[in-house]
C-alpha cells in the first residue's frame, strides 16, 4: 500500500520519460539531476534496477541478476518494474515516499509500460523525447551497443511505438545539442 501524504501537504508529481533508445533520455535526466538534484532539492532522481552488469558506458544503474530482481519483484520492492529488451527493469518503491514528502520524481520509462505506470501513478507526467530516425540511427551506432539487425530492429520498434496516448504527454525533441533538449526538460522541472 502506498504512503498517504497529511491532507495539507502538496503531493509531488512522477514525471516519466519516455522515448526510443538511443534517443538520449538517459544524457537528458543526467543533465537536469546536474542541474536540479542534490540534498534538500524538490527533484530525485532515483537509480533504475536492471538485468544488465554495470559497463561504465550505459545509466548508473542497480544491477541485478534475474533470480534476484525477481525476488525482489515479489517481495514487492517495486513502485514499478517491466521487462524489455531482454532486461527487466525496477523502480524502487521509495519512490513513494518521496511523493508523498512533496519531491517530484524523474525516472526513465518504458513506453509499452506507459498505461500501467499511468494507472498506478494517475498525476504522472509523461515526457517523450523525440528524436528524428536518421539522427537516433547515428546514434545508435555511435553507442555500438548493439550489432547491426539490432539497430534496424530498435529504429522499427521506435517509429511503431511513436504514437504515445496521454493527455499530459510533454514532447521534447533532441535532434542537437544536448545543452538544448536538457534546458527544455530543466524547465519543465522547474514549472512543477
Amino acid at each position: 500500500m502506498k504512503p498517504r501524504p497529511h491532507p495539507d501537504a502538496r503531493q509531488g508529481r512522477l514525471v516519466y520519460v519516455i522515448g526510443p533508445s538511443g534517443a538520449g533520455k538517459d544524457s537528458i535526466i543526467a543533465y537536469a539531476r546536474a542541474r536540479l538534484g542534490g540534498e534538500g532539492s524538490a527533484h530525485v532522481f532515483p537509480r533504475r534496477h536492471i538485468t544488465r552488469p554495470v559497463d561504465g558506458q550505459s545509466e548508473d544503474h542497480v544491477s541485478l541478476s534475474p533470480e534476484d530482481f525477481d525476488g525482489l519483484c515479489q517481495a514487492g520492492r517495486f513502485a514499478l518494474h517491466w521487462r524489455g529488451n531482454g532486461l527487466c527493469y525496477g523502480i524502487g518503491n521509495e519512490i513513494d515516499l518521496s511523493l508523498v514528502a512533496g519531491r517530484h520524481v524523474i525516472v526513465n520509462g518504458s513506453r509499452a509500460h506507459l498505461p500501467e505506470a499511468a494507472r498506478a501513478y494517475p498525476d504522472l507526467l509523461p515526457v517523450a523525447i523525440a528524436i528524428d530516425p536518421g539522427v537516433l540511427r547515428q546514434r545508435l551506432l555511435v553507442r555500438a551497443r548493439e550489432q547491426a539487425g539490432q539497430i534496424e530492429d530498435r529504429l522499427k520498434r521506435a517509429a511503431e511505438l511513436q504514437q504515445v496516448d496521454h493527455p499530459a504527454l510533454r514532447t521534447i525533441p533532441n535532434n542537437g545539442a544536448l545543452e538544448e533538449a536538457g534546458e527544455s526538460f530543466v524547465a519543465l522541472l522547474r514549472s512543477l
